[in-house]
């Protein structure tokens, strides 16, 4: 599978593919509201503002979110300027660093071979591949948390210490809870051994508190604690009620990553699901000779299982679900895969046919629904007498303007991954690789043609508004519905009246400026009777109205 390239190229291999696969079409395409504009937003205030120590969405103190993202997209705005390819580098970047880490650490635990092919499926994966070119935060949260839990079971406390510091710097306080759980876990499955001394205990905690110190400590001298405690209300908040209508069933962080880690979460469930007893000795049985003298708790396997179930356990009960929260679980869904398929490349396991089913029938359905988006746009007015929500009838109006052939992206990997399956037997697990490769070019293709069309019909009309009025004296602002996209695309400065935030004084205070609002056609029956308000124009499932 790798004989043919040296392995001391398999670095360069790494960086040649990030590079290739993460940059291209970073800025073309509208960044999604809510978190993608919300994050490049705080960043663009930072730049407006030169506040670069105070988080503000809207020029008022934002609670929710650490900096250390935000300062990464700004310093990228800085040479990129303000934009979506500035805003969405920082993670192009963490994807590229994110495949060496991982072959490092496969070299590491068993041989550059398992190294390439534990990176490999990370990027052929269709969730990890994808987020690596967005404007979240999660791919660099992640990856302080996941190389922080490799230090951990590396016993360098220090570092570990550090790079925990660094996820809660990125996302809050959750980084260090998931770290301690997981922590935790491998600590009871063991049966409580002692693993740490007081020392370590000390070292890993004190590098934590002051990484976190260095923002946190300086925020609450300068501007009192009110922050912190907002900050510490929205996270509990978050956990316990379901934050902006994104309340899920319980199983659905494991339908996402089922589904969204293919296909490298079908060959994962194997070490899933067995008992950790049973991993542990399986673990300890199948590794290459010169690592079976080590003691099960050494073993990486293990901290993984514990690491997976921790993640989707934990975001399982939070209310709030979106489908980022359970990204961290990706990292070791592609361990625990290119475990197994090392394992079968080595052949020290058998491929089995529960994991052609598997990929076959997960594949087949990502397969039929990347197929199916493009007709669904095609077609779109033979769609709309079935839909009911108004909304979504008016976003189908959009004038987007397909070539015939998109849906040809889907169905041709959709026979790659037949004809993967179908070359098991003849050519080996060779073929696994093979489908990682066609899935990362499945996607760029895909990311690069098809989704800035779906982007259209779900926003353009309404960016494109904000973009029209960027520069003039005028006051735009969406009611009715949440939104940061006016933000960013009209970049908002400074407001004369911090009031102009609210729907009540946008409606009925004493405005000076030419002022627009806009509201969805599903909402907008509340502001059509409105005495101060005219209506401007109807589009693409938005309404704009001007104030008398």
């Amino acid at each position: 599978m790798t004989r043919k390239i040296p392995e001391r190229y398999y670095p360069l291999l790494l960086i040649g593919l990030g590079v290739l696969f993460y940059f291209p079409f970073l800025g073309d395409v509208h960044l999604f509201d809510w978190d993608e504009i919300n994050f490049a937003e705080s960043a663009r205030e930072m730049l407006v503002t030169g506040n670069y120590t105070r988080v503000q969405i809207d020029f008022q103190p934002f609670w929710e979110k650490p900096p250390l993202f935000f300062w990464l997209q700004a310093a990228a705005m800085h040479v990129f300027g303000i934009g979506e390819f500035a805003a969405r580098f920082p993670n192009a970047v963490m994807g590229v660093v994110t495949l060496l880490t991982l072959f490092y650490m496969g070299r590491n635990l068993i041989d550059a071979r398992f190294g390439l092919i534990w990176a490999l499926g990370y990027m052929g994966s269709v969730a990890p591949h994808f987020y690596f070119k967005t404007g979240i935060i999660d791919p660099t949260f992640n990856y302080f948390i996941f190389v922080g839990v490799w230090f951990l079971f590396r016993r360098n406390f220090l570092l570990s210490g550090l790079l925990i510091g660094l996820a809660v710097l990125t996302k809050g306080p959750v980084g260090a809870l998931l770290v301690g759980l997981t922590f935790v876990s491998f600590w009871a499955i063991g049966r409580f051994r002692p693993l740490l001394t007081w020392r370590d205990t000390l070292v890993w905690v004190g590098c934590v508190a002051g990484v976190t110190s260095l923002w946190f400590g300086p925020e609450v001298l300068l501007n009192g604690p009110w922050f912190l405690q907002e900050f510490i209300t929205y996270q509990i908040r978050l956990f316990s009620t379901p934050d902006a209508g994104h309340e899920q069933p319980f199983y659905y962080h494991f339908v996402v990553v089922l589904i969204g880690c293919f296909p490298m979460s079908i060959l994962a469930v194997r070490y899933l699901i067995l008992p950790n007893k049973r991993i542990v000795k399986s673990v300890t049985n199948q590794m290459p000779e010169r690592l079976t003298s080590q003691t099960p708790e050494q073993l990486f396997l293990p901290w993984m299982v514990c690491l997976f179930w921790v993640v989707l356990i934990l975001f399982s009960i939070v209310r709030t679900k979106i489908v980022h929260y359970s990204s961290l679980a990706w990292f070791p869904v592609s361990y625990l895969a290119a475990y197994h398929l090392y394992l079968l490349v080595t052949r020290a396991v058998r491929w089995n046919r529960w994991l052609t089913a598997g990929l076959l029938v997960i594949g087949g359905l990502l397969g039929l629904l990347l197929t199916a988006l493009p007709l669904a746009g095609m077609n779109a007015g033979q769609l709309m007498p079935y839909i009911e929500d108004s909304f979504v009838v008016g976003n189908l109006h959009a004038p987007v303007q397909w070539s015939g052939w998109e849906w040809a992206i889907g169905a041709a990997w959709l026979v790659a991954l037949m004809g993967c399956m179908l070359a098991i037997r003849r050519v080996g697990f060779q073929t696994v690789p093979a489908l990682y490769g066609a899935t990362a070019v499945m996607l760029w293709v895909y990311l690069a043609v098809v989704v800035p069309k779906i982007e259209q019909y779900v926003q353009g009309s309404v960016i494109a508004f904000y973009e029209s009025k960027r520069g003039q004296n005028v006051i735009v602002e969406p009611i009715g519905y949440k939104s940061y996209a006016h933000l960013f695309y009209f970049q908002k400065q400074p407001p004369a009246n911090p009031r102009t935030h609210e729907e009540d004084f946008l409606l009925n205070g004493p405005l000076i400026k030419p002022t627009f609002l806009i509201t969805k056609i599903d909402r907008a029956d509340d502001y059509r009777k409105h005495p101060n308000l005219i209506l401007v124009k109807e589009e693409n499932g938005f309404v704009f109205f001007r104030r008398k």
